[in-house]
């Protein structure tokens, strides 16, 4: 097993690429410490991950939140006896643009899609500093390498996550610390239901059919597959990387 012993946080791991991520992580033979923030999906995602025989310590947070973040923090490190992995998956969606400012809004995206990544980071990076072979991974988006209209706070977010993530690398990595992040294209997950982003699923599941080049939209096990390969240790001389898994979408046009 690619993991064995090895002590991972997974944010947003109550549903979507979150859940993906901690469960293969706890396949192969990683003890993983999982948050979200709907206490009935996390215990399910628990569950599914202690079938592996692994430690799971289950975390309900709300990461806008410093004093939750740093809760998160002192249980991962207690339940698990350290931290050699973290992995920034929670994540929101919001459609707003300049024509009619939603501040609310703003602040919301990116409370949770920045400044909550930054937070986590800054106070796992001490404990993962211990280790010999640490890693962070950032769940991006391939909404920040290219704009869309009304994803403003979105992008914008995502953009400067993907910057956050080559910053940290360039800094982590005299101390052995990997960093780096996963920048997907439309995955099928409650990211788009439960926000409200988006008003008509089934239309926008065909929209992103015929927007991907190979026909679909992406699964959480396809990205949890590569943050996988990331955080391991055939990955041992990448860093500061923003890996695309896409379907072929950023090579297309914005028609």
């Amino acid at each position: 097993m690619k993991l064995t012993g090895r002590r991972a946080l997974i944010t947003g791991a109550s549903s979507g690429i979150g859940r993906a991520i901690a469960q293969r992580f706890a396949q192969e033979g990683a003890h993983v410490a999982i948050t979200g923030r709907r206490q009935e999906r996390l215990a399910q995602t628990a569950a599914a991950c202690r079938e592996h025989g692994v430690t799971v310590v289950e975390i309900v947070a709300e990461h806008t939140q410093a004093a939750d973040n740093s809760r998160c923090i002192e249980a991962t490190v207690a339940g698990l006896g350290g931290l050699d992995i973290l992995v920034n998956a929670a994540g929101v969606i919001g459609n707003d643009g300049v024509l009619v400012p939603k501040p609310d809004e703003w602040r919301r995206v990116m409370d949770t899609n920045l400044e909550a990544v930054y937070d986590l980071s800054h106070k796992a990076t001490p404990h993962i500093l211990a280790g010999q072979r640490g890693s962070i991974l950032n769940i991006s988006s391939i909404a920040g390498l290219r704009p869309y209209a009304n994803l403003l706070s979105y992008c914008v977010s995502k953009s400067a996550i993907n910057t956050l993530t080559q910053c940290m690398a360039l800094e982590l990595a005299p101390h052995g610390v990997r960093v780096n992040a996963i920048n997907p294209g439309v995955v099928v997950s409650e990211l788009h239901t439960v926000s409200g982003a988006v008003a008509d699923y089934p239309a926008f599941l065909e929209r992103a059919r015929s927007t991907h080049p190979l026909g679909r939209p992406g699964q959480p096990e396809e990205i949890a597959a590569l943050a996988l390969f990331l955080v391991g240790d055939e990955a041992g001389w990448i860093t500061g990387g923003l890996h695309i898994a896409d379907g072929g979408r950023t090579l297309t046009s914005l028609r």
